[in-house]
């Protein structure tokens, strides 16, 4: 009866310690909202900052999830938006850092949020300059953006990053057909305000390309 009782605790235990444990999306929705709010919403000139405090949420979420790679790829996300926001020579260590983050989320799975690290690692090579400051690189970018798309073949992201890249290479007419591509993704649970915001940029991209393509 005793030997029966410590097993009943020990499973209970277990079970509880599961039903505890926080899902990879209940981990990175809030970071997801926090992003999207900042990207969105909020003014051009206070972005650095707000992505930088969110950055170092981000950093100790992963510190306190070392095998969670969906907390890495959205602490890479959220460092090369920072990059982005800032620009110039300064944004370089912060796109360098971008870089590991997303190549070290590879590494525990590389399927994870269907392929988005492939989509960020492509987004970054094609924008960072070209050696011997950074290391950009189109080439290296083409082959990261096929391998997202190879895996997430209908996403907004990968077709919208892919269709500006192509577009910024003087590929106007291939760029644009995965652009309207990306504005028939599906919409993603919970990324509602992303998924508006990146829809009025892709009709933005379309709007502007529409004279080029003819």
């Amino acid at each position: 009866m005793q030997l029966l009782r410590a097993l009943t605790l020990v499973l209970a235990t277990l079970l509880g310690g599961q039903a505890l444990a926080a899902s990879a999306d209940d981990l990175i929705r809030p970071i997801q909202e926090e992003w999207a709010e900042i990207k969105y919403r909020q003014p051009a000139k206070q972005q650095p900052d707000l992505y930088r405090a969110l950055a170092e949420k981000t950093r100790k979420l992963a510190e306190a999830n070392p095998y969670s790679a969906e907390v890495l790829i959205w602490e890479g996300i959220v460092v090369s938006s920072e990059a982005g926001a800032r620009g110039g020579l300064g944004a370089l260590s912060l796109a360098k850092e971008a870089r590991r983050l997303l190549e070290e989320s590879l590494k525990l799975n590389e399927a994870a949020l269907s392929g988005s690290a492939y989509t960020s690692l492509a987004t970054l090579y094609a924008k960072a300059p070209g050696w011997p400051i950074a290391f950009g690189d189109d080439k290296r970018a083409e082959e990261l953006f096929r391998k997202s798309l190879s895996i997430n073949p209908s996403g907004i992201d990968p077709n919208f990053f892919y269709g500006e890249y192509l577009i910024d290479d003087g590929r106007v007419t291939e760029g644009r057909r995965y652009l309207e591509t990306a504005l028939k993704a599906p919409p993603r649970p919970g990324r509602e305000l992303a998924d508006q915001g990146r829809r009025r940029e892709i009709q933005a991209l379309l709007e502007k390309t529409a004279k080029d393509a003819k």
